[in-house]
């Protein structure tokens, strides 16, 4: 829910401008903008009921998962603390399965892109989440495994960030571009990009902080012995 009002506040806007734009060249090119296809929920029901519905189901099936993920890693992360495991766990989910996406595929608007690439596009997009997730996780064994071995800090992690970032470097280069955005104005491609990471981003801070609050508080009502 709360990643649903700040994508209603901060993002609607430019879903609306964007709408707007495709709705203008349509019109312009002698076409119609609904396609002949009458529209049977509402744009004020997308943008209110809809969006909330959305953000708040994902939301619950993400947790879900995270649930079972935090039940695995609980015992295998080097943190004495739920508050920090559930916090750490849910940074990295996000690094892996939006922020390294992000870079290579930014989220674009309805108006940018053919119609006809969007299946070729969705599936490198995807493809792309998996490979990160499993760098993060080939990330985070590496660095369990040095550490195991006496391996100081400062050299541990920078030869887990350098390898993160080659690895990274190597799927950039290897998976297909990101599309050209053609003559859609950059204010308003920015204003959406930016405000889908903020979702994203207040959804999996949200889950960790209030998961890890959770967590400590069913810790402190266990009773001692």
């Amino acid at each position: 829910m709360l990643a649903g009002v700040f994508a209603y506040f901060i993002g609607e806007p430019s879903v609306e401008a964007a709408i707007q734009l495709e709705e203008a060249a349509a019109h312009g090119h002698g076409g119609d903008a609904d396609h002949g296809e009458e529209i049977f929920v509402s744009r004020s029901i997308q943008s209110g009921i809809g969006l909330f519905f959305a953000t708040g189901f994902t939301g619950a099936f993400v947790g879900g998962l995270f649930g079972l993920a935090f039940a695995y890693f609980r015992g295998r992360l080097n943190s004495e603390s739920d508050w920090v495991r559930s916090v750490s766990l849910a940074a990295a989910i996000f690094g892996g399965a939006v922020l390294v996406p992000f870079l290579k595929y930014p989220a674009n608007p309805p108006a940018v892109g053919d119609p006809e690439t969007i299946g070729a596009r969705t599936a490198s997009y995807l493809m792309l989440v998996a490979l990160s997730l499993i760098v993060v996780l080939g990330a985070w064994y590496a660095a369990r495994t040095l550490r195991a071995r006496g391996i100081d800090a400062p050299i541990r992690q920078s030869a887990v960030g350098l390898g993160v970032v080659v690895m990274v470097g190597v799927l950039f280069f290897t998976l297909p571009a990101s599309p050209s955005p053609g003559e859609f104005p950059a204010g308003t491609l920015w204003q959406f990009r930016l405000s889908s990471l903020g979702t994203q981003l207040v959804l999996w801070a949200g889950l960790g902080v209030v998961f890890g609050l959770l967590c400590e508080r069913a810790n402190r009502a266990k009773p001692i012995g």
